[in-house]
């Protein structure tokens, strides 16, 4: 069996390594702060860590829609820099612009077998919650290949998953195996670091999503947010002010857990139990501390909208360093199969 020191150009510090890629598929919105960058920003000071625009998985789904992709990208890297990632700290780059990354997966395709891409939970899932879309291609069940090829290329220890994506994460687990049983060991197994799913939930009590709208954009106006706050649904049991609530049935507790201070909790807590405060009231501490906590971010972001150049440099420069990263692989990967 082959091992690191055997094969050229292979990674040292692989070890230390994460990596997490997002679909440019629309405006970022607080479920997704909460639940993926929040946690990048974490890791970024701890791990070498890669971060990449997934515009060619965007495409398994929306490639009737490929201009909209292309749209998207820059806004969505301008979300991530305002939310605090740094470029300087951490590997920011566009998918479809490594193409070794199709080599690989291209390799990949070969070795996995149908079986295991028919039998992830998510695939039928999908296809069931997207039946308006013609999924039945060959790109949208093998996305989990290409989800290993973006993995593996980087030789990451950790990739953050929430619950719900673990069956992806064990095929791409599987392949890397599969490969090194056939040609050596090669790829090391990517271990997940499970992302704590917090509980934002839409404004309408479903789960937050771009295709309802029903969630408050990272670069959203307070006006906008305003108006969605007061239409928002909050305990459909409390019909009249004088009647007491239940934080735990309320659509709008959830975000005070994420947005607001313990103390503040507690007295709303209490003031919902007792009907001593009313929803009006409660939705006016949400508001307040969602301007304290998206006004930095916006501040950000209107620096990089009077910059474009700034973000087409951050990807171009994190192209570069990951290209690299995928050509030492693709040597590596060659070798080993003889090609």
């Amino acid at each position: 069996m082959l091992n690191d020191k055997s094969v050229p150009g292979v990674n040292k510090d692989a070890g230390k390594r994460s990596l997490s890629g997002m679909r440019p598929t629309g405006a970022l919105h607080i479920g997704h702060y909460f639940g993926a960058i929040k946690n990048w920003l974490t890791m970024q000071d701890e791990l070498k860590s890669f971060f990449f625009v997934a515009d060619w998985h965007a495409l398994t789904s929306e490639y009737e829609n490929a201009a909209n992709i292309h749209e998207f990208i820059p806004e969505m890297v301008k979300d991530w820099l305002a939310a605090g990632l740094d470029p300087e700290r951490a590997v920011i780059f566009q998918q479809s612009k490594i193409k070794e990354t199709a080599e690989l997966h291209l390799i990949l395709s070969m070795i996995t077998p149908v079986s295991w891409l028919e039998r992830c939970p998510t695939y039928k899932e999908q296809l069931q919650q997207l039946s308006a879309k013609d999924l039945g291609t060959y790109g949208f069940l093998g996305y989990p290949v290409l989800m290993t090829a973006d993995i593996i290329m980087y030789r990451p220890q950790w990739v953050p998953v929430g619950q719900d994506q673990l069956p992806h994460l064990e095929i791409a687990r599987e392949i890397a195996r599969r490969f090194n049983n056939f040609y050596g060991d090669f790829f090391p197994e990517p271990e997940a670091r499970l992302t704590p799913q917090p509980k934002c939930p839409g404004l309408d009590g479903r789960k937050m999503s771009k295709s309802y709208n029903n969630g408050i954009l990272l670069s959203e106006s307070m006006d906008s947010i305003a108006l969605k706050i007061r239409e928002m649904l909050t305990d459909t049991a409390r019909l009249r002010r004088k009647d007491p609530g239940n934080p735990v049935n309320c659509n709008l507790f959830p975000y005070h857990e994420l947005l607001t201070d313990e103390t503040t909790q507690a007295e709303i807590r209490e003031g919902c139990l007792s009907a001593g405060m009313g929803c009006v009231d409660c939705k006016a501490i949400l508001l307040r501390g969602l301007k304290d906590f998206l006004e930095p971010m916006r501040e950000r972001r209107a620096l990089f909208d009077a910059r474009p150049d700034f973000v087409r440099d951050v990807l171009e420069n994190g192209n570069k360093k990951a290209r690299a990263e995928a050509q030492k692989t693709m040597e590596g990967v060659r070798e080993l199969i003889g090609f």
